[in-house]
Order: structure tokens, then sequence, then C-alpha cells
């Protein structure tokens, strides 16, 4: 396989530098240009017309996010967007996911960080060079909630990773307010889980927020898993609640998908797994074991995956009863957690 093309995208040559050096060490992958500014960036794209840019949120001329939203209308291409770990640069970081960026990574504070910030980088990378990338719009038209719509009480477990913001902004968008008891495990900061909790919460007619240790989950409540240093896990099975753990990440994960996973099938039948889009295999092995106990399981398909990876294994295990597009999968969820469903 020829090694995926990478343009550097940043107004720091130092960053740029690091950036460079640090994808230079994959033999998957070769960078071919760098750019300081979007402009620079235009004329790189049509000189070299590499796989993958990397792209700086924060840059002079024009920023970040203006320049990836001329990109994704004019000409869609797997983006990662590099971001500091600040509340604005959290927004900036879920606004670039809306606008079809693949992935987006934390940068560096310093030189004496930048080999544990990046270390991530060209995995995601070569990850991106295969993600399905989307023009600005084309997700569809997102339905309208139910106008009639009652929960049995099934509590829904959802795991994503890359591309999930999309995803589970199209989903929980379509949730009524009577929504099924929600828990949401979604790779990410720490730093951008409170800003996209609050994003959730705009796009719907249920209440969405950070999970808290021994929080109810409940009809009407959506509960996304904190970044960083917990797990969230479901506890009890009659007055279900939410239980955020200490421990080892797992899969390479904190919060990771396989432990809310594992933790819901203790709910048996009175449970909902659904695994999206993401790199990796975290909760193919959880799904599996609500599954076996009775849960009902469904999975994104692969046609509208950003990356299908996660949903790939989970399907191939035999974790997945029925694989779903995205377009259909809130209504595919609701009618397994409605009065009679």
């Amino acid at each position: 396989m020829n090694p995926v093309r990478v343009l550097v995208v940043d107004d720091s040559a130092t960053m740029r530098g690091l950036i460079g050096a640090t994808l230079r060490r994959d033999p998957g992958l070769e960078v071919v240009g760098f750019a300081a500014d979007p402009h620079e960036a235009r004329a790189a794209i049509k000189a070299l017309n590499p796989d993958v840019i990397t792209l700086d949120i924060e840059m002079p001329n024009m920023n970040g996010l203006e320049f990836l939203e001329k990109i994704m209308r004019l000409r869609p291409m797997p983006v990662v967007m590099l971001s500091t770990l600040t509340v604005a640069g959290a927004e900036a970081t879920l606004r670039s996911l809306e606008l079809g960026a693949v992935d987006c990574i934390a940068k560096p504070t310093g030189l004496g960080q930048a080999g544990e910030g990046l270390n991530e980088l060209a995995d995601r990378v070569k990850a991106a060079a295969g993600a399905r990338v989307r023009p600005v719009g084309s997700p569809g038209a997102i339905k309208a909630a139910p106008a009639s719509y009652r929960s049995n009480g099934r509590v829904l477990a959802i795991g994503s990773s890359t591309g999930g913001v999309e995803a589970l902004l199209t989903i929980i968008s379509q949730f009524p307010r009577d929504c099924p008891p929600t828990v949401i495990t979604q790779h990410m900061p720490a730093t951008f889980t409170p800003s996209f909790a609050a994003r959730l919460d705009r796009c719907t007619e249920a209440s969405v927020a950070e999970a808290r240790d021994g929080a109810p989950i409940e009809p009407g409540r959506i509960w996304l898993a904190p970044g960083g240093a917990t797990h969230l896990e479901v506890v009890g099975t009659t007055t279900p609640r939410c239980r955020l753990t200490v421990a080892d990440p797992v899969n390479g994960h904190r919060p990771s998908v396989d432990v809310l996973f594992r933790s819901a099938a203790a709910a048996k039948e009175r449970a909902v797994g659904v695994i999206l889009t993401g790199m990796g295999r975290d909760g193919a092995e959880g799904l599996g074991q609500m599954r076996k106990a009775g849960a009902r399981t469904l999975g994104q398909d692969a046609d509208s995956c950003v990356v299908y990876g996660m949903p790939r294994v989970a399907f191939e295990n035999g974790a997945v009863e029925r694989q779903v597009g995205l377009d259909r999968m809130a209504s595919a969820i609701l009618d397994l957690c409605r009065e009679g469903g």
C-alpha cells in the first residue's frame, strides 16, 4: 500500500516541525508539504493533492474553521484538527467536527509535552485517510421528534468515537422530551465533554448533561460520560443510576465503551445497546455481553459511518443484532424503547 500523503497546516514553524517529525516516524505516512496559513494551504492542496490535512484551528488571515468550511464545501477531504485544550478551543473543536472534520487532537502546550500530546496523531491521520467525508450540510434532513412517545423504561447505552459528534447530534436531536433513559460514552478529552453535553442539550427536547456519580438514569435524561479521569457505568436494575469509577484505561480509552456496555448487560432484556462510528474495537466485547444477556443491540452500518471500525468488529463477533444507517438510527432506537416496543 502507498503511504498516506499528509499536508501540515499550522502558523507556528515550531509546531509544523513537531507535527512533521511525529508523522514521519510512521512508515505508513508521507508528509508531502507544509503551509503557514490558509492561503498557502489552498495552493498546496492544488499542487500536492494530499490524502489528509492536519489543520490548526487558530491561524492568521483566516481561522481554521473558516478554511475548513471552504474545504468541505468546495473540495471535501479528510481533515484532522489540532486544537488547544481550552473552553474556547473545545467550542471551536466541536464546531469543526460538525463542519465535517474527521477527528481532532489536542495540541501540546509546550515542547515538554510534545511527545505526549501528539502520540496518537499518526494513528488518527491513518484512520482519517479511510474515512467517509461528506460535504457541508450533506447528512440529510433531521426528522422531528415523535409527537407522542412513552418510554418503556429500557436503559439505552450508546458508544461512539471518531465521527461520533455528528452521529450523536443526528440521533439525539430526534429524541422526544420523554426519551429513553440514556447513557453515552463518546471518546473525547475531558475539556471537551462539558461543551459537547451543552451542545447536545441545545439540540433536543430532552435533558442532556455530563454524568454525575449517583445520578438517576430515567426517562427524559441523557447522561454523557465525562472525559479523562473516570469510566461511566450503570448500576442497579430497578432504579438504575450512574456510577463514575476511577480505573485504568480499557482498550486505550477512559471512559471506555466496553466498561459502559458490560455494566449495562446486568439489565438484561431491560437494556438496549448501540455502537456507532469509531476507530478500533472498544465496545465490541461489551456489546456482545449485552446481547448474550438478552439486551437488544444495534450497530451503525458501514455506509453511514465516518470510520467503520468499532461497529464492524461488533458486527463480526455477533454482538450486533441489526445494522442501521444513521438516518434511521433514532427511529430504530425509539421503536425498541417505546411502550409496546
